[in-house]
């Protein structure tokens, strides 16, 4: 009878060992991966200021007359793979301008989804409002970027560095794992746009709607090899559209073209060393979009041209960081986002240093010294000279 009673035992204890190792292990859910950042800037222009008509309708609004603190940026990131090959990511910015008296304005930046092609994602393609991969500081966030402002001759090819479209993108995945090493590693990266890019977009910039039937076609391909302990990029893109003006873009009484609609395309080529510990960046394009001509009061297709040089030094301090930096910057041009296609010539030099005492927190200090012309239909006579002193309050969350 023992011997049955033990026997009924191990048969019972086998049942239930086997009735463990059958249940099915807990399904991972999408929300498992999902996360949330982002990061905010405060901003004071106004030290040290010689001319309060120096302005910068591109950058920070807040540059010049009337301009006080100011938060240039407010963003929330909500990212997840929720899928071995599908990933979302959305980027509200809570610091938009709604005009010149509305500010701190929530506005979409980024709504795009990857999917990817194979099971290392190294083809895929992003659907919806995301970064146009055009210039490397355009795709260079803001929270990475060392000058306060984007360069005038690349990001006056896109307001906002978006739009809403289709894009491939392709890299192994060795030089993905790099991509994102040079951004985590804290040597300003752009984050994985590919290696090679091709794609369509509506071309009016992001959150403005379609005016013409004409979409814009984009290509790039940029590479980041490592030689010895260097890392260095280089790139070269191209897009090509039509642009057409809004009616809030016009003066009463400037001329255009009967369609409102001009030839907008451009090249450009892109050079990175990364700061490791001396760092270089330097872009440069050439095309053709609207501009304002006063000599015939009207806008009109012609040729642009500029581009900057970044020199870095990277410092490491025990656990905080010391970056100085000076940014050289040129452009010739009109700008499509603005008023009549204002027709500018920027000269612009600033010599920086940016502070990190920890990952969390980051003081930027930089003196700008420019030359600024702006002219459309109805300021023809704006040259403008001055030199400010710029700080810059940075949280990471």
């Amino acid at each position: 009878m023992r011997n049955v009673s033990l026997f009924l035992g191990a048969l019972a204890m086998l049942l239930s060992l086997e009735s463990s190792s059958q249940t099915p292990a807990p399904t991972k859910k999408w929300y498992d991966s999902f996360s949330i950042r982002g990061y905010g800037q405060v901003r004071y222009n106004r030290l040290f200021e010689t001319n309060d008509k120096l302005k910068s309708e591109q950058g920070d609004r807040s540059i010049g007359d009337n301009g006080g603190f100011f938060i240039r940026r407010l963003r929330i990131i909500f990212s997840g793979q929720i899928n071995e090959r599908v990933y979302f990511y959305i980027q509200p910015d809570f610091a938009s301008s709604a005009s010149s008296t509305g500010l701190h304005f929530g506005q979409l930046r980024d709504a795009y989804f990857d999917l990817g092609l194979d099971k290392d994602n190294e083809f895929r393609f992003r659907v919806g409002q995301s970064k146009i991969p055009f210039g490397f500081e355009n795709m260079q966030s803001s929270q990475n970027r060392l000058p306060l402002d984007r360069n005038d001759a690349l990001n006056s090819a896109a307001s906002n560095e978006r739009d809403l479209g289709v894009f491939f993108y392709w890299a192994p995945a060795k030089t993905r794992k790099l991509f994102s090493s040079l951004v985590n590693d804290g040597l300003k990266g752009s984050g994985d746009y590919g290696v090679f890019a091709f794609g369509a977009y509506n071309g009016q910039t992001a959150n403005k709607p379609e005016l013409n039937d004409a979409p814009h076609i984009v290509a790039r391909l940029s590479y980041p090899f490592e030689i010895k302990n260097q890392v260095i990029e280089a790139g070269i893109q191209a897009y090509s559209g039509q642009w057409t003006m809004a009616s809030d873009q016009l003066s009463a009484g400037v001329k255009s073209n009967s369609t409102k609609t001009y030839l907008d395309e451009r090249v450009a080529a892109s050079f990175v060393l990364y700061p490791k510990p001396f760092g270089i960046q330097a872009e440069y394009n050439v095309g053709t979009g609207p501009e304002f001509d006063k000599k015939t009061g009207s806008i009109e297709n012609r040729k642009l041209s500029g581009g900057y040089a970044t020199f870095s030094y990277k410092l490491d301090l025990n656990k905080q960081v010391l970056i100085p930096f000076l940014r050289v910057q040129n452009y010739e041009g009109g700008k499509k986002h603005e008023l009549d296609a204002r027709s500018y010539r920027v000269n612009e030099t600033e010599i920086g240093v940016e502070w990190q005492p920890n990952k969390n927190f980051e003081l930027v200090t930089m003196y700008t010294m420019a030359t600024r012309r702006a002219e459309d239909f109805k300021l023809q006579e704006n040259l403008q000279s001055g030199s400010m002193l710029r700080i810059q309050a940075q949280v990471n969350f």
